[in-house]
């Protein structure tokens, strides 16, 4: 019994694991990863979510501390995934200077931006319902599209935000993904964001910056949101494979690799 028991708890914490380097999986994914039935997780990811480890959703579960940011720093704040983001993060805003316009959309990481802009002047358009939950500087002017919540994310989404978008031009984006490949470009798990994304693609008139961490590259989710073409710089972790990047090199496409520890 106490082996039995010793399997399941281990079990458990490897989907902790698995949806810590995810901010949401599909629960085929994850059973697909783990190697293990789809009723066996549906019964681990139930024990977890009475346990407020995880929430699950239709189709899919993330980490119940992913829902703000103070969540995600308590408990976590020493995880190599979360050291990454920030690294990554903080990278993002050096390139910010007074004056620009940004684009950010509903990713966590391209969210964390905002906590490294401190007192610059800059124009945040974004996506992502989070953004009023995050401390900003003085001189920051946050602007949310508006539209339709998706609850999972809080992020806005469908035509009203794709029309404010069209209306707004940013000379630089941000945007996470759940996915990267250097032939099928750049995937979201969530299908209503894919328009979004790609209308602030669309309306950015100078570079595209796509903010995902090693475990992100190589991967393609469900829904696409934009070709490989129009992606000018990936930052992402120096734990990045070197073959990746010489893919991604021959697309023409700077690659940042940065150190986090």
């Amino acid at each position: 019994m106490k082996k039995a028991n010793g399997i399941v708890s281990k079990r458990r914490e490897n989907i902790l694991e698995h949806l810590k380097l995810n901010e949401e999986i599909s629960t085929n994914e994850l059973a697909e990863k783990l190697q293990i039935s789809p009723l066996t997780l549906r019964r681990d990811l139930q024990a977890l979510e009475k346990e407020g480890l995880v929430n699950k959703f239709y189709g899919g579960a993330k980490l119940a501390s992913s829902t703000g940011f103070e969540n995600i720093n308590e408990g976590l704040e020493e995880d190599n995934q979360i050291l990454k983001r920030k690294a990554i993060a903080k990278y993002a805003a050096s390139l910010i200077h007074d004056g620009d316009a940004i684009f950010i959309n509903s990713s966590f990481t391209a969210l964390l931006i905002l906590q490294y802009l401190g007192g610059k002047r800059v124009y945040v358009v974004t996506n992502n319902g989070k953004a009023l939950q995050t401390s900003i500087g003085p001189n920051i002017k946050l602007v949310l599209t508006g539209g339709e919540v998706y609850e999972r994310k809080q992020s806005l989404v469908g035509e009203f935000a794709i029309q404010t978008l069209s209306k707004i031009t940013a000379n630089k984006c941000f945007m996470g993904v759940s996915g990267i490949d250097s032939d099928s470009g750049i995937s979201t798990s969530v299908l209503e964001e894919t328009l979004v994304n790609h209308e602030m693609i669309n309306r950015c008139s100078g570079p595209i910056y796509i903010l995902a961490d090693s475990s992100k590259i190589g991967r393609h989710h469900n829904f696409s949101s934009g070709d490989i073409n129009e992606i000018t710089h990936l930052i992402t972790d120096s734990d990045i494979d070197e073959e990746e990047v010489k893919k991604f090199v021959a697309k023409k496409i700077t690659v940042l690799p940065l150190e986090y520890a």
